[in-house]
């Protein structure tokens, strides 16, 4: 049995970590779940622990959360020749770094606002409500844009998949996907981006053995 264990929720950040773990060649099991009426199963939720959300990791005797934080402790544990991630002290490694948190402090939280607006406001005009959290949302998607145009390269910080990309591809893929608060906009050069992540060898390792779909 692989000494590391991921725990996978379909249709969440959970391919992040698979992703990571097949760009660093290590070997995982996967403890995998469909979603039962949108959410995890309970079961998932209880062999996780903490707070019963996905993705979780366990490697050896240490269990870990969230998934920048899992990125950052993979990459610091096992990514010796700091190919995801460079090293303490590089500018690169901070410019990564940037991208693994604004994945989910910017991307998804501006994201999840459309979302649950759809889900679970009860009065008013949705419709304006909507439009009004596009905002943040659209100034995302056109910053996203302008740096992959100033990018060297397919990926965020040039040719080479770094942990930015793995942070950054699911948030993306969920907002064009859902289609929260983009209002019948495009972004060529993100869609672009995104199909780029998916087509390398390691993510699609990571979707084949996940079964990960949107």
């Amino acid at each position: 049995m692989a000494p590391i264990t991921l725990y996978f929720l379909q249709a969440s950040r959970s391919i992040r970590t698979a992703w990571v773990l097949e760009e660093l060649g290590l070997e995982y099991d996967v403890v995998f779940a469909d979603r039962e009426n949108g959410k995890a199963p309970q079961w998932l939720k209880d062999q996780a622990g903490g707070l019963g959300k996905l993705p979780a990791l366990k490697d050896g005797d240490i269990m870990l959360y969230e998934s920048g934080n899992i990125t950052e402790y993979l990459c610091d544990t096992y990514d010796k020749q700091h190919k995801l991630l460079s090293a303490p002290g590089d500018p690169k490694r901070y410019a990564a770094l940037q991208w693994v948190h604004a994945s989910e402090a910017t991307y998804a939280l501006h994201g999840l606002a459309v979302l649950y607006c759809r889900w679970f406001q009860q009065d008013g005009d949705k419709a304006k409500t909507e439009q009004g959290t596009s905002v943040n949302v659209q100034k995302d998607l056109d910053y996203l844009a302008t740096e992959l145009e100033k990018s060297n390269g397919k990926f965020l910080l040039g040719d080479q998949v770094t942990a930015a990309d793995c942070m950054m591809e699911f948030s993306a893929d969920f907002i064009i996907a859902r289609q929260l608060g983009t209002l019948g906009k495009t972004w060529p050069r993100v869609e672009q981006y995104i199909k780029d992540c998916q087509a390398t060898p390691t993510w699609q390792k990571a979707q084949k053995k996940t079964g990960h779909k949107l």
